[in-house]
């Protein structure tokens, strides 16, 4: 071998060993404390960005500064220190989502939580996305049955809507999302439940009446605890909204339960008071309102060019001795389409769910209703807000009210105790309509009040055991025909008479 060919050999083997040069822009940990860290040295690094920390810690950019960068760290930042070297990405946080999450519980990363072993799905999403515009939108007009009687007859929440349920603590907000969730199980309806800022323990108690009511199979449970950081806090409404959004994608129908965002705005503003960002009404950042914004104008029902799948929002809200104007209920009761309040003296007096029909609100109204709820509910909201007037007036005495009067007042006393459910006994369609034609049109009006709790009992086995029929046809026809009404006219004498 010539001196010449020994050489072109050396070279072409020196090219097939060299390495791809890849440039990798990396910076260094300044500091790090209460879970942010500031970063120098990440020239291309973008608003939202996931950095890559040691020890397979990752972490949020959140502050753009001249000289620095602000991130919050998705993990224990016990283990980050002064002087370590960090890395972008080029990517933003994204979740697995996919039909492997139901029945699991996770974190706000996508990692399991129930002890279930891996999550297998090979699909990710970022968890922020910008929400569908107008012309994808389709009108909310197909009604989501709550199993509850107060809610699905004067606050009705169809397919797509942001509907928010607000009141004081332990006024039963989260029993009404529980219940819904519930009363989803015959349904294909796909639930997510998204706890922010709970109790461990309180999580491991609604993830065992899940169970109990054979209503996991359907929902995912994402939960993000107080023991949590707040960085963790913070994203787990966007990644439980990214999850839900996958479905709405296939065409599907999904419900998402944030509990609660207050919860979720003190973690916020817990994290920009440490990222040193200017503060503003109560503390609050001045972009809380965006904050809030962006996550519940992604609930949509698509419209059929789209997929038609749909996600509806009921977003939960902790007021402070039931102050409606705070800074933040009033920010989100501006952004959902309703509210339902509980009030405390209701529920202190053991009407349950205390909802008051007088400050709560669907703004989608009688369209996210069917014909028969419609026609059975069509007089309750009215007779409801009269009866709690006059019933205010008659604490000074009946002796000066007219027959008419009392007659309403009975009449809403009435009402009011049929309005009262259990909890964890979501009703059909069917039920709801034949109970409440029933206190409408006066045929419980000679039942003493004490009684008619005991009274719907007997009236739901009845109307199952000799009419089973007449709910049926409600529930599939979602109208009230004449030849119905007949019926249901001729099941309630003879149920008076087998009474008498």
């Amino acid at each position: 071998m010539t001196t010449k060919d020994f050489i072109s050999v050396i070279k072409k083997q020196i090219e097939q060993q060299v390495t791809p040069v890849t440039i990798h822009n990396v910076g260094t940990v300044l500091e790090v404390s209460d879970g942010i860290a500031r970063i120098q040295g990440l020239s291309t690094v973008g608003y939202n960005e996931l950095l890559q920390f040691p020890d397979d810690v990752k972490g949020l950019a959140l502050n753009l500064e001249e000289d620095n960068v602000g991130a919050i760290i998705l993990g224990d930042y016990s283990r980050i220190k002064e002087g370590d070297e960090v890395q972008v990405t080029g990517r933003v946080i994204e979740v697995p989502v996919g039909d492997a999450l139901i029945g699991r519980v996770v974190d706000p990363l996508g990692n399991p939580r129930d002890g279930k072993g891996p999550i297998r799905t090979n699909k990710n999403r970022p968890i922020e996305r910008v929400a569908p515009n107008v012309a994808q939108r389709a009108p909310v007009d197909t009604p989501l049955m709550t199993g509850i009687k107060t809610i699905d007859s004067m606050i009705p929440v169809g397919y797509g809507q942001r509907e928010l349920i607000i009141g004081d603590r332990f006024t039963g907000k989260t029993a009404i999302a529980i219940d819904t969730i519930i009363a989803q199980k015959d349904s294909k309806l796909i639930c997510i439940y998204v706890a922010v800022g709970q109790r461990t323990s309180k999580v491991a108690q609604i993830v065992d009446t899940l169970e109990k009511y054979d209503a996991l199979s359907h929902t995912i449970v994402l939960a993000a605890d107080a023991s949590d950081p707040a960085s963790l806090q913070y994203i787990a409404p966007y990644a439980g909204c990214a999850m839900a959004e996958e479905f709405m994608e296939q065409g599907k129908d999904a419900l998402i339960v944030y509990d609660d965002l207050f919860r979720h705005a003190w973690s916020y503003r817990q994290l920009s008071s440490l990222l040193r960002r200017p503060p503003g009404r109560e503390a609050y950042p001045g972009d809380i309102f965006y904050l809030h914004s962006r996550l519940l104008e992604r609930a949509a029902k698509l419209s059929p060019e789209y997929g038609g799948g749909s996600l509806t929002a009921l977003p939960i809200i902790e007021t402070q001795m039931g102050d409606l104007s705070a800074y933040i209920p009033t920010n989100i009761i501006s952004i959902t389409d309703g509210q339902i309040y509980l009030e405390p003296g209701l529920f202190n007096a053991g009407i349950r769910p205390a909802v008051n029909a007088g400050l709560s609100v669907s703004r989608v109204g009688r369209s996210a209703q069917g014909k028969a709820m419609r026609r059975v509910a069509g007089r309750l909201r009215l007779e409801l807000t009269q009866f709690r007037e006059l019933e205010a007036f008659a604490k000074f005495g009946t002796e000066e009210l007219d027959k008419a009067a009392k007659n309403k007042l009975e009449r809403g006393k009435c009402i009011a105790e049929v309005l009262k459910q259990p909890q964890y006994s979501p009703m059909s369609l069917g039920e709801q309509v034949l109970i409440l034609y029933a206190v409408t049109n006066g045929y419980l009006d000679n039942i003493p009040i004490d009684e008619i709790v005991d009274y719907e009992k007997s009236f739901h086995e009845f109307m199952k055991t000799n009419h089973p029929a007449l709910e049926q046809k409600i529930n599939d026809e979602k109208e009230i025909t004449p030849e119905l009404e007949e019926a249901i006219r001729a099941a309630m004498k003879e149920l008076k008479e087998t009474l008498a």
